[in-house]
């Protein structure tokens, strides 16, 4: 038999040459691992090494602008002249990094050992409780946390919808509702409020607060907004609609005031009432009533005789309708309590209101209250996170606790405020706050892993690395194997690198080889030993981007600046990471290719738009300014005219960055932005899609225009029908290429039997007759073809 090639890389070789490299070098091992310095770190040695090679990795960008002149000439009466200057003897640093200083990140997501069988078992749980709409709904959100490590916004949209379809109780259909909107930002849209409807029955604010299941489809348009609102009676009308007059032959005297009821309609709010006024208590038999010190006020007191008749609240105003609230709770008026309690729930319209009216709901524990004036903080994210008073309801151990006594301590509702934490500013004292309330409502383990293992990473980041350890351990304790990477890379920060590699090590042995195993026990590696594992770190793995960047630095250091580029061309040839893109305009930068690092810039800024660099000393934005003086700048027909080539040659990144120059010349041009949004959606970067398509809608010059726009968003996160009526509404404004193109788009995805295929190519004949541009038109025919040849395909069947 032939000796096994190396590069084959498989299980049994890797498991034999693991075995056989620990027994030749144990010792050696303990010898290299006994000094406390971090060696993958910068250490004094690699200081040294580093200035001995400066000139391969330390690039810097030396005087892009020559030096200008700068005159004044100043004239004693008629004549100045304006001073014309430029930045001088411009020095900026944009070293590269040592190969040896890079850390890949720990992800801040659950990562099973084997995803495939995770996401089976699941499934096979979630069809086993097809009845069960309260546990599919917890299924889904764990489905939705198992799958957020692949990064397909679509698919993880899709597992909230079906969460939100099968929630029952109010504060799950609120926390999901709200979720639904936040990962759609309609924050970001002009125009449009927090509690608007929309037009989609799963997040409308008014059904969220309906108690119950109902089956209702994805797709359902809700009908409240086609509803007249509700005209608000006064005490006079509402005597209209009461029987007649019954005698009133009990008084309550509040003060000197004495307020007449009837005795039997007072006795039936409550049983308490009904043992006061019939029982045998001395109030039976007596006609007036002392209620002085029982906690309400005369106006109350008529506002809980009136409703004892009229079983009405809405000619009350709010304060009033509190004070019933409270009234109810004392004497045990479960149905009048009910009814205030929905009542003031409609009121709550804005953050001010949600933030007066929590604390009574709170105080007298009404659930539907509380959970109106949630679901305006929610639905505000990210702005509310800003807001101490609302970050105090959330934060704060006494915040919760009071939220428990309404029973809405619950991990859906903090694992979807520390997840939008965590996007805004991952290090922050809220985000940590919200991740160690998150722990605290953690009951399975899935979820005490998540908890976990996310309040590890924010730990990390902030250099917590004692108690970064130590939630790690309790992730790992939970199941949640990629947990020990975090322990293992906080040993290896506390100068326990020896320690750090037997615990990824063990991983390797105990557990089916995963890409990341080899990827982080390669940071406690060196030489040939870290440049295998991260060998075999990309061939279980390919996406992981650290490897990459880890081979392409060390080419530079080599000199060979032209082979680390092409080793970064690699991994962005199909996955578009804006840290490779920014150490490749870096290297393009040491070669002074110019033109090919603002390419990479501006493809980097289209997809993070506040990018700063890695050393965190510029920003994309001002490196584009710097660079955009020694490239030369083309016209926006020259643009255009790059752009049909870079589309035709499929260049993804050129023509990111060509429609980003065409932006900064044309700013808020809403054609150029829905382009974007439809190259930044071929390249799977989803989120940046809608970024874009966010920003057509709201530079969109007409309702024709914006209807297009809005269109696509909808149709983005999973609301065809909506998506289709408003394109059909648009077409009757005008018929455009945007608007075929887009209902043909949506019916494509739809059904692809031969009728509905047929219609589609009518409708991209119909989007062919409406002026448009080459690109537009290019994708028409791309997407004609293969809905041709499938309809005849399926005719032959």
């Amino acid at each position: 038999m032939g000796m096994p090639k190396l590069s084959s890389f498989s299980q049994q070789q890797r498991v034999f040459t693991e075995k056989t490299r620990r027994k030749m070098r144990g010792l050696k091992l303990v010898e290299r691992f006994k000094s406390i310095q971090v060696h993958a770190l910068n250490s004094e040695a690699t200081s040294r090494r580093n200035k001995a090679t400066g000139e391969a990795r330390a690039i810097t960008i030396r005087s892009l602008v020559s030096k200008s002149k700068s005159n004044t000439t100043t004239t004693t009466t008629t004549t100045t002249t304006t001073t014309n200057s430029a930045i001088a003897n411009l020095v900026v640093p944009l070293q590269l990094p040592s190969a040896d200083t890079l850390e890949p990140s720990i992800e801040p997501y659950l990562k099973p050992t084997n995803l495939v069988e995770a996401l089976a078992e699941l499934y096979h749980r979630l069809e086993c409780c097809c009845l069960q709409s309260e546990k599919k709904t917890s299924l889904c959100v764990e489905q939705f946390t198992l799958l957020r490590s692949l990064g397909d916004q679509k698919l993880l949209r899709r597992c909230l919808r079906t969460a939100r379809q099968n929630a029952e109780d109010v504060l799950s259909k609120v926390v999901l509702s709200a979720w639904l909107r936040f990962e759609r930002r309609e924050d970001e849209l002009e125009g449009v409020s927090s509690m608007d409807c929309g037009g989609c029955v799963l997040e409308c604010p008014k059904v969220n607060l309906v108690k119950g299941f109902s089956p209702c489809s994805i797709n359902d348009r809700c009908q409240c907004p086609q509803g007249t609102k509700e005209e608000t009676s006064n005490e006079e009308s509402v005597f209209l609609c009461l029987p007649d007059e019954e005698k009133k032959d009990v008084s309550f005297c509040i003060g000197s005031e004495e307020i007449d009821c009837v005795k039997w309609r007072i006795a039936a709010l409550s049983d308490p009432f009904k043992a006061m006024l019939y029982g045998g208590f001395a109030e039976s038999k007596m006609r007036k009533i002392d209620f002085s010190k029982n906690g309400i006020s005369s106006k109350g007191m008529r506002a809980v005789e009136l409703y004892s008749r009229a079983k009405r609240l809405d000619f009350f105003c709010a304060m009033t309708v509190l004070e019933l609230l409270s009234f109810a709770n004392s004497f045990c008026c479960e149905e009048m309590k009910a009814a205030c309690d929905a009542h003031l729930a409609s009121f709550v319209g804005s953050v001010d209101d949600a933030l007066i009216l929590i604390d009574y709901g709170l105080e007298e524990r009404a659930p539907l209250l509380v959970a109106s004036c949630l679901q305006v903080l929610l639905r505000e994210l990210p702005n509310s996170l800003h807001n101490s008073k609302v970050m105090n309801v959330f934060c704060s151990s006494e915040g919760m606790k009071r939220l428990a006594m309404v029973g809405y301590d619950s991990f859906l509702l903090y694992y979807f405020l520390s997840q939008v934490a965590m996007e805004e500013i991952m290090v922050s004292e809220t985000t940590l706050m919200l991740l160690e309330r998150l722990g605290e409502c953690a009951t399975e383990r899935w979820q005490k892993a998540l908890a976990f293992h996310q309040l590890g990473c924010v730990l990390l980041e902030r250099k917590q690395y004692k108690e970064a350890q130590h939630s790690f351990e309790v992730a790992a304790e939970a199941g949640h194997v990629y947990s020990v990477a975090g322990v293992a890379r906080t040993k290896y920060k506390q100068g326990q690198p020896y320690s750090a590699y037997k615990l990824i090590s063990s991983l390797i042995f105990e557990h089916k080889p995963a890409g990341w195993m080899y990827q982080e026990r390669a940071l406690y590696n060196m030489g040939r030993e870290k440049s295998f594992d991260l060998d075999v770190a990309t061939e279980l793995d390919p996406s992981l981007s650290f490897p990459y960047k880890y081979r392409a630095l060390a080419k530079v250091e080599e000199k060979h600046i032209k082979a680390g580029i092409l080793e970064l061309d690699k991994i962005i040839g199909f996955k578009l990471s804006p840290d490779c893109l920014e150490v490749r305009a870096r290297m393009f930068i040491a070669l002074k290719d110019y033109g090919s690092a603002i390419k990479d810039i501006r493809a980097l800024l289209t997809l993070e738009p506040n990018y700063i660099t890695s050393n965190e000393k510029i920003s994309g934005k001002y490196l584009v300014h710097l660079l955009s003086h020694v490239v030369q700048q083309k016209s926006q027909a020259e643009c255009w005219m790059q752009l049909y080539e870079q589309w035709s040659s499929v260049d993804d990144v050129g023509s990111l960055a060509i429609i980003h120059q065409m932006l900064e010349n044309e700013p808020g041009k809403s054609l150029l932005e829905f382009r974007q949004s439809l190259l930044l959606l071929r390249l799977n970067c989803q989120k940046a899609a809608m970024r874009s398509l966010r920003m057509a809608r709201n530079h969109s010059s007409s309702l024709q225009e914006r209807l297009i726009y809005e269109g696509w968003i909808l149709y983005d996160t999973g609301y065809r029908d909506e998506a289709l009526a408003r394109v059909d509404r648009s077409i009757t404004i005008q018929r455009s290429f945007e608007a075929y193109f887009l209902k043909a788009y949506v019916l494509a995805d739809t059904s692809m039997d031969p009728e509905s295929a047929s219609y589609v190519i009518e409708l991209l004949e119909e989007a062919l007759k409406c002026p448009s541009d080459g690109l537009r038109k290019g994708q028409r025919h791309a997407m004609r073809m293969p809905l041709q040849l499938g309809t005849q395909e399926l005719i032959k069947v």
